[in-house]
């Protein structure tokens, strides 16, 4: 079964945004996303909050997330994180169905 992960990456003086700027720019988002399993991995910047950046990362399963901790990528990532010295929480979800009567509030 699939599930999300929301990290919620919080630094000082505009770290956390530029850690994701690096995350893109020097590809390692684009070798994660090509990843066997994963679904999902998208940056979001919080309005109320500017020194938060939320990552979305969703994966087919756990060993796919298993596989990308094990991995390089994961050594690059953590570098950058301590680089930029950053805080971290995380939530992680399960894949479920929109009941019936929540659908109406949705605007496709």
């Amino acid at each position: 079964m699939s599930f999300s992960m929301n990290l919620y990456y919080k630094g000082g003086n505009g770290s956390a945004r530029a850690f994701a700027q690096e995350m893109v720019s020097s590809g390692i988002v684009d070798k994660i996303r090509c990843m066997d399993g994963c679904l999902r991995y998208e940056y979001f910047v919080s309005l109320s909050d500017p020194e938060t950046v939320l990552l979305i990362d969703t994966w087919r399963d756990q060993k796919a997330l298993d596989e990308y901790h094990a991995s390089p990528l994961m050594d690059a990532v953590a570098m950058l994180r301590k680089k930029y010295d950053l805080h971290m929480k995380a939530e992680r979800y399960t894949e479920a169905s929109m009941p019936d009567e929540d659908r109406s509030f949705i605007r496709n």
